[in-house]
């Protein structure tokens, strides 16, 4: 089963997100701010990236930036309570693979987490 690393400054939304894929098989690793997103995604290189937007430091878009720098062919899936097209257009137009909102609904992030990892775009 694939892995996941999942990015996400709020602790309730890692616990959320890691019962959500972990209860479909997937293996999860959780990570708090971005640095710590750089840093366990150069050593694991998970199969899929999870990625809040809005996090103190180092938000998610520069997060997405620096991953995708780091690997062409990371595949990351965006999330955020921020459900303005503006936002979803700058997570496109930086190569997030996939777009979930939150509050997460379960039947969302697994679609958006299978969609990525078959390749399918936003």
């Amino acid at each position: 089963m694939a892995t996941i690393l999942i990015v996400d400054d709020a602790n309730l939304c890692r616990k959320t997100s890691r019962r959500i894929l972990e209860s479909a098989g997937y293996q999860v690793t959780d990570v708090a701010d971005g640095l710590a997103a750089l840093e366990r995604y150069a050593l694991d290189r998970p199969d899929l990236v999870l990625l809040d937007i809005t996090m103190a430091g180092m938000g998610g878009l520069e997060v997405l930036d620096q991953l995708r720098t780091m690997d062409p062919d990371a595949r990351i899936v965006m999330a955020t309570a921020d459900v303005q097209s503006s936002t979803r257009e700058l997570a496109k137009a930086g190569g997030a693979a996939g777009f979930v909102a939150k509050p997460f609904a379960a039947d969302h992030v697994l679609a958006a987490v299978a969609g990525a990892l078959q390749g399918a775009a936003l």
